[in-house]
């Protein structure tokens, strides 16, 4: 089970994004556009959110 504070702070999460997506990485190769695309999607959101409440 995740830990409750890794989900709570944005910089704890995107690490947890980003090493569960070198992992995916590591196991399929050829998905690395899409993961990477959706990475910089979630990250631009996660910045950008904030600033539009």
């Amino acid at each position: 089970m995740i830990p409750p504070q890794l989900l709570n702070d944005p910089k704890a999460f995107q690490g947890l994004v980003s090493l569960l997506f070198g992992i995916l990485v590591l196991m399929f190769p050829k998905i690395l556009n899409y993961l990477v695309a959706v990475y910089f999607i979630i990250n631009g959101l996660t910045i950008i959110i904030p600033f539009l409440r």
